[in-house]
């Protein structure tokens, strides 16, 4: 199975080609894989920001640790969650829904009204890790997306989320930044791409029942 393949194939990139870059056909591919990502309720309650530009990536690099991922790679991308749940998210993914299926409005509100009452009873906290978890799906289906294609990617999480915020002007969009991902071509001189894949045996991992 080529995917399983594929997958094998991957790995965390730590240096990348910095003179190897992703064409846009690949990248619209890429953004297909999120966008296609399952979501709760289908609510897709996060933003992507991809950014490029090397003067962007190099405000960002101190922020992150001084990782050398994020200026050489690529595209970046950051994965961000909504701050809050707001009844006009819901409101428009309703509208959408109803439009594309041919819904009546009345049951597009019956379906409103429900996804916000079980939202509702999440405490706070919950809500936030349920926000934040759903921007790792969309992560996973990247990473997936990316080995398919024969792109390199590396997940991170070592950076500074308030500081991304902040050069990325995202509070002001109710946006927070949850987890990145650096995207590119391996250098041959990254000696990470040799190592074996250390994981847990299938014994181990799984239990059927």
């Amino acid at each position: 199975m080529d995917f399983i393949k594929n997958l094998e194939w991957r790995y965390a990139t730590k240096r990348f080609d910095t003179t190897r870059k992703i064409s846009r056909e690949e990248l619209e591919l890429l953004k297909r894989s999120i966008q296609l990502t399952p979501s709760p309720y289908g609510l897709q309650l996060y933003k992507v920001i991809i950014i490029s530009r090397p003067e962007l990536k190099e405000m960002l690099k101190p922020v992150s640790w001084h990782q050398h991922q994020i200026t050489d790679c690529s595209h970046l991308f950051v994965f961000c969650n909504y701050a809050t749940v707001k009844d006009e998210y819901i409101d428009e993914y309703i509208h959408t829904r109803s439009g594309i299926l041919h819904i009546d409005s009345g049951q597009s509100a019956t379906r409103g009204a429900f996804m916000k009452g079980k939202i509702a009873e999440k405490t706070p906290e919950q809500k936030t890790n349920w926000l934040k978890n759903q921007t790792y799906l969309a992560l996973g289906n990247l990473l997936a997306a990316c080995a398919d294609l024969k792109i390199d990617a590396c997940p991170m999480e070592g950076f500074e989320p308030e500081n991304y915020n902040r050069i990325l002007g995202l509070e002001e969009s109710g946006l927070n930044a949850c987890v990145i991902a650096a995207t590119g071509y391996r250098s041959t001189e990254d000696q990470t791409q040799h190592h074996l894949k250390v994981r847990k045996s299938t014994e181990l991992l799984f239990e059927e029942r």
